[in-house]
């Protein structure tokens, strides 16, 4: 279509602007840095810390305990939050910035004599903006042509969407229910108008509302899973804090006062020592459950998801919710559509065939006729196409644009495809002329969707006389044609016979891998019914060919490797579907299933079941059958991934568990997702899994590494006061080391680099637990083996003969014990032997371990009384090296044995 609109001018654009304001939202309100802070201050555990500093300061001041515990506690824990809360903070923000930058909606206006496309945020008061299916209202004003169906759905509730047309009679300011006006924010199922935008930005309805208006945001399976295991940590801390608070007072009351009784009592009797031991029991079991506690968990999420971003966005993967990425490393079936996902969707008509009379001899009373180019059909036959094409269309056509993809604006590929097979091969001339041919004026439309499967005009000449042009899917048009045109456009019966041969003809080009387009006329008014009139004109059938994306297969088979089923949707015939997913490696086996729509329509929901483990295609699937294989498939237990990118997609894109929207598809579909394939690629689609893999291993190797920690820190404490020490580990101490193996570790892991072995993973099921028995094995005997190793350290008199004093000999410790931490989180990154592969591709991973190493061996000179550390010989570095880093050839013993005892199960 045309519309005669000439737009505003850049200097009216710009004078607009100045005088009424920016489409531009106000930023909403998001929580700041100190609101994060100050919530993160008022976590149960930081409240409790805080009264004990208040009574351990108190003695303090009466001096019955030292001044720096309370500051050292104090700095520890304003530093732990500070750090955690400023990274989970910047990492959001930037997650944030990036995905706002690459949702931005762009708007197709008429400016300066020709349709532009243009950011949502420049639009302004005056524009005149071209809506069609799918798209979302830019701004609010009024139609002042075409007509159309909006969902308001977001502002009433309501799910059915309301008829809008052009209307004078409108209430001030406009409500809801005015039939002639648009509220920006809401979208268009159907139809098609122009929109003279007159109010913009905050000025509009969407915009006095979208501080309130909060977006829902689905809770992913990974972060249940992580909310399950923080409830589960904080229980064994809890149990652990309480064993550990006794263990203490069991050593200052009991044991040293040697078990006796005077002893005791006069221990008893000095009351200010009594509450100082009470005190730093509190305060010691709240340190374990601060340690034990893995806060740097949700800061981690953060991290993973700003680093990955950026890398996913190179990979043309947005993600919109947090929920997509999560999932998408768990599914087991992909419901995929052909066009433009496994096909490159640059559809080229290659050819035009008609019907014509037979000549004499031949067996059927009608043959074919077939034109490879535009130019090289009869005359009045061509004039006929170059109608249908040009008014029953939703594309527009900028005759004045600068190249030929500017020149075709709105529409769908297939109707951009028959609009390029018409013009001729001089398209910058033909832009420039007004053809007669085209003198004719729409008065009634139908537009094409993929129930329906056609699209009608009725148009008008000079002469009063009228036209309805249809086109759409052949075996739609074909069972209603009872003539055809012949090469000079004259109308000849079409016979059941003729039908058939035509079917047959129809079938072998779909077997070669065709789309087929059907183009009829008729002199009978347009309906705006559903149905089809019982007598067409045929006018003949244009062949499509799209062309196989050279990746797709590869994409196709990786996604197998990884153990997810991809299932092709496509709206081609059986024959076209089989075609191309036979091209693209998706029919393998005999026992591959390939059905219609129809097929499927006569399948119960049981017997669909039974088949869709087989189930490779479906072809003239129709949105109504999206939402079915949803339903079925969740109900057997898949996690269920599904593309879209039309309106009736939505639903579909909305019940399945991750949803992915075609960056070239509608505004209403991109809403509907949870991840947005910005170059339509399947490729994209196996990256974005890859990612959601290497995203949930990420995030399972640091709560590897953390609860590894927290296992051996609390038996340390636990056990310490039995084997004769008050504190093996200070309570300024155990908060260090939580900040630095916490906070830090997150940094450590959450760069990760997506790895091949991790799409020959199954998927994760539904309900599997994120720890597995790997990561238990990993916990437990490491963690042991450095709590046994830690009570040698303290015990073993030989060990304590390698340090110069007393001091440097629980300095040594402290060191001992963090350095054996970080050294493993060499195992803990890798799941084999090889402690270094891939470890340049998270040079990140290397600059914490070499951080926390060399912050701190400086923390042993400067951290004094407060830390309780002196500085050490080199020799005394050396020795607690060789002693920390004999966790690597322990874990690679362990993994020897459990690869060997696993390899054993499976060859069983």
């Amino acid at each position: 279509m045309q519309y005669r609109y000439d737009g505003l001018s850049a200097e009216e654009v710009a004078a607009s602007r100045e005088k009424l304001g920016s489409n531009a939202l106000a930023p909403p309100e998001t929580e700041t840095f100190w609101d994060k802070l100050n919530e993160n201050f008022k976590d149960p555990m930081i409240v409790i810390l805080l009264v004990a500093l208040a009574i351990i300061t108190l003695l303090a001041v009466t001096g019955f305990a030292h001044w720096y515990e309370g500051v050292g506690i104090a700095a520890a824990v304003a530093l732990a939050t500070l750090v955690s809360t400023y990274s989970e903070y910047k990492n959001e923000k930037t997650f944030q910035l990036l995905q706002e930058e690459a949702s931005k909606i762009s708007v197709n206006v008429f400016r300066g004599g020709h349709v532009a496309t243009v950011p949502i945020d420049e639009i302004v008061v005056g524009d005149h903006v071209l809506l069609q299916p799918g798209d979302k209202i830019p701004a609010d004003g009024r139609i002042v042509e075409g007509d159309l169906q909006a969902h308001q759905a977001m502002f009433t509730g309501e799910p059915e969407p309301v008829s809008k047309y052009p209307d004078e009679n409108m209430t001030d300011p406009p409500a809801l229910d005015d039939s002639g006006y648009l509220f920006r924010g809401t979208t268009v199922e159907d139809g098609e108008a122009i929109l003279l935008v007159e109010r913009v930005g905050d000025n509009t309805h969407f915009g006095q509302l979208a501080q309130s208006l909060k977006p829902d945001e689905r809770v992913g399976p990974l972060r249940v899973k992580l909310a399950k295991l923080a409830q589960g940590i904080s229980t064994f801390g809890y149990i652990g804090a309480s064993f550990i608070a006794v263990a203490f007072i069991f050593k200052v009351v009991l044991m040293d006062n040697s078990f006796d009784g005077a002893q005791i009592m006069a221990y008893l009797s000095e009351w200010q020592v009594v509450i100082y031991d009470i005190t730093t029991a509190a305060i010691l079991a709240v340190i374990i459950i601060v340690v034990a506690v893995p806060e740097g968990l949700p800061m981690m999420i953060a991290i993973v998801l700003s680093q990955n971003m950026r890398k996913l966005l190179n990979a043309n993967v947005l993600v919109r919710q947090l929920l997509g990425i999560e999932t998408a490393g768990s599914l087991n079936i992909l419901f995929c559509d052909k066009t433009g996902t496994i096909t490159r969707g640059r559809l080229e008509a290659v050819g035009f065939i008609t019907a014509a009379e037979a000549t004499a001899g031949e067996k059927s009373e009608v043959d074919l006729n077939t034109y490879p180019s535009f130019s090289s059909i009869p005359g009045p036959l061509q004039n006929l196409l170059d109608l249908s094409v040009r008014k029953n269309t939703s594309c527009v056509f900028d005759p004045s644009a600068e190249n030929m993809e500017a020149c075709l604006v709105g529409g769908n590929m297939t109707e951009k495809a028959l609009f390029q097979f018409i013009l001729p091969d001089d398209r910058k001339e033909d832009r420039k002329l007004d053809d007669t041919r085209s003198r004719a004026e729409v008065i009634r439309q139908i537009r094409f969707n993929s129930i329906r499967k056609f699209s009608a005009s009725e148009i008008e000449f000079e002469d009063k006389s009228t036209l309805t042009l249809y086109k759409g899917a052949p075996e739609r048009i074909l069972s209603q044609c009872t003539r055809y045109y012949d090469e000079n456009a004259e109308i000849r019966p079409l016979s059941v016979e003729g039908c058939s041969v035509l079917e047959t003809r129809l079938d072998a080009m779909a077997d070669e891998g065709y789309r087929v387009i059907a183009v009829a006329a008729t002199e009978e008014s347009l309906t705006l019914e559903e149905s089809l009139p019982s007598e067409l004109s045929l006018i003949g059938f244009v062949s499509i060919r799209d062309e196989l994306r050279e990746e797709s297969k590869g994409a196709i088979e990786t996604l197998r490797g990884a153990g997810v089923r991809v299932v092709m949707l496509t709206g081609d015939k059986l024959g076209t579907a089989r075609a191309i997913a036979r091209d693209a490696g998706l029919l393998t086996a005999e026992t591959d299933t390939v059905i219609s729509s129809s097929d499927m329509a006569d399948l119960s929901d049981d017997d669909l079941k039974k088949i869709l483990p087989t189930l490779k295609v479906i072809a003239r699937c129709l949105p109504q059958d999206k939402r079915r294989l949803v339903k079925v498939a969740q109900e057997q237990g898949y996690v269920v991934g599904m593309t879209g990118d039309g309106v009736n997609d939505a639903p579909a894109l909305t019940n399945c568990d991750v949803g992915f929207a075609m960056g070239s598809g509608s505004e209403v579909a991109k809403e509907a997702s949870e991840i947005v394939i910005l170059d339509d690629n399947v490729d994209s689609i196996a990256n974005a899994v890859h990612y959601g893999r290497t995203i949930y291993r990420s995030i399972q190797k640091f709560i590897t590494f953390q609860l590894t920690v927290n296992v051996a820190a609390i038996l340390v404490a636990f056990l310490g006061p039995f084997f004769g020490f008050r504190l093996p580990l200070t309570m300024i101490q155990l908060l260090w080391i939580n900040l630095i193996m916490d906070t830090l570790a997150a940094l450590a892991f959450s760069g990760e680099p997506p790895l091949r072995k991790h799409m020959e993973e199954r998927p994760k099921l539904r309900e599997e637990a994120i720890i597995d028995r790997y990561m238990w094995s990993s916990i437990l005997f490491n963690g042991i083996f450095m709590t046994i190793l830690s009570i040698i350290f303290l015990k073993w008199d030989p060990i304590q003969g390698l340090f110069h004093s007393e001091a440097a000999f629980m300095t040594a410790f402290f060191g001992f014990f963090v350095f054996i931490n970080n050294f493993n989180k060499f195992n803990v990154r890798v799941d084999d032997v090889r402690l270094f592969d891939h470890i340049l591709e998270n040079r990140g991973f290397l600059k914490v371990v070499g951080l926390i190493f060399g912050v701190q061996i400086l923390m042993t000179y400067l951290g004094g009384e407060m830390f309780r550390t002196v500085g050490l010989y080199p020799v005394e570095w050396l020795w607690i090296i060789l002693l920390s880093v004999t966790v690597i050839p322990f874990d690679l013993l362990r993994k020897r044995l459990t690869r060997s005892r696993r390899q054993k199960r499976v060859s069983v």
